[in-house]
């Protein structure tokens, strides 16, 4: 088995195991995220939680103890630390993505759950409905699926000569609810679908590549903590075999990708933290609804669509709420 990747947290975090370190009225968080520990995304989603938390009235080593777990787009590492974790015996676990969820789910069935960076709960069964989740799990969701048809939609805008797209995944991570919506919209921006499965970074390699010896191709990343992990490969086989990409979160463009549309993990991270809170103060995630996406972000970067070659219509470009220049 791998060893879990691991980091001990700066700036006030306990140096002890959780269980040791909880005594008296500090309330314990385990939290789960996808993503590496030396990621300064995950970094900044983390001091995100911390900052609300701390507006909230809890600060870390005083009255709570965050453990926090990141499993780097390995689902296998995901089950071992949500163990980890649910051993600790948290007051509530902060779930950060769908296999975060799942895991979480099978390994505490009676623990309240908070899950954000989640699509779809309702057909995970991870609620019974937005309105009333019922059970011990609520949050907040990231996309519907029919964001899918937007995605497309604005990557047909910036690459209009493009004639078919791979729908680039990972199979045992991805939030499959979305692939139909993807396939329902297909043929109204006249592209062939051309799923890209991968499940290591050898795979994704070989999946963009081959993709990438017929023409007029671009590349639809499906929102993940696996293509997260492997954003700066992903990036440079894009900018390699110049493919116009859409992207689902803010920070693959200012890491250098063409375009996104989606929602800030930090800022969702940050959300939740509202939810902890009232559940730290007796509140129940049966009586708490699903929250959705109070605002999308589209970015573009010119840099990027220049060197693809692209002359990017002012129209899209009055859209971007962000332009990398």
């Amino acid at each position: 088995m791998r060893r879990r990747e691991f980091i001990m947290l700066a700036a006030g975090a306990a140096t002890s195991p959780l269980g040791a370190s909880a005594q008296g009225d500090v309330r314990r968080i385990g939290a789960l995220a996808g993503g590496k520990a030396s990621d300064p995304e995950s970094q900044a989603s983390y001091q995100k939680l911390r900052q609300r938390l701390g507006e909230l009235g809890w600060e870390q080593g005083r009255n709570i103890h965050i453990e926090y777990r990141w499993w780097a787009g390995d689902p296998n590492l995901a089950d071992a630390q949500a163990a980890e974790l649910v051993d600790m015996r948290p007051d509530v676990l902060l779930a950060i993505s769908t296999p975060s969820v799942e895991v979480f789910r099978r390994r505490a069935p009676t623990l309240p759950i908070v899950f954000t960076v989640v699509a779809d709960p309702v057909g995970a069964g991870f609620v019974q409905s937005l309105g009333k989740p019922g059970g011990n799990i609520t949050g907040f969701t990231t996309f519907e699926p029919a964001m899918a048809g937007k995605w497309l939609q604005l990557l047909k805008q910036a690459a209009p000569a493009i004639r078919r797209v791979a729908a680039v995944f990972n199979p045992r991570t991805a939030p499959m609810i979305l692939m139909p919506s993807v396939e329902a919209f297909i043929p109204a921006v006249q592209l062939q679908l051309v799923p890209a499965p991968a499940h290591n970074a050898a795979e994704l390699e070989q999946a963009i590549s081959r993709f990438a010896e017929e023409p007029y191709g671009g590349l639809l990343i499906f929102p993940d903590a696996f293509p997260i992990v492997h954003r700066r490969l992903i990036l440079d086989l894009a900018a390699a075999h110049r493919l116009p990409a859409m992207y689902p979160f803010p920070f693959f463009v200012t890491d250098g990708g063409l375009m996104s549309y989606g929602v800030s993990i930090s800022h969702l991270v940050g959300r939740s933290a509202d939810y902890v809170d009232r559940i730290l103060r007796g509140a129940r995630p049966a009586d708490l609804p699903v929250q959705q996406p109070n605002e999308f972000q589209f970015l573009l970067n010119l840099k990027t669509a220049s060197a693809l070659g692209l002359s990017l219509p002012p129209t899209l470009v009055a859209q971007a709420d962000q332009i990398i220049e």
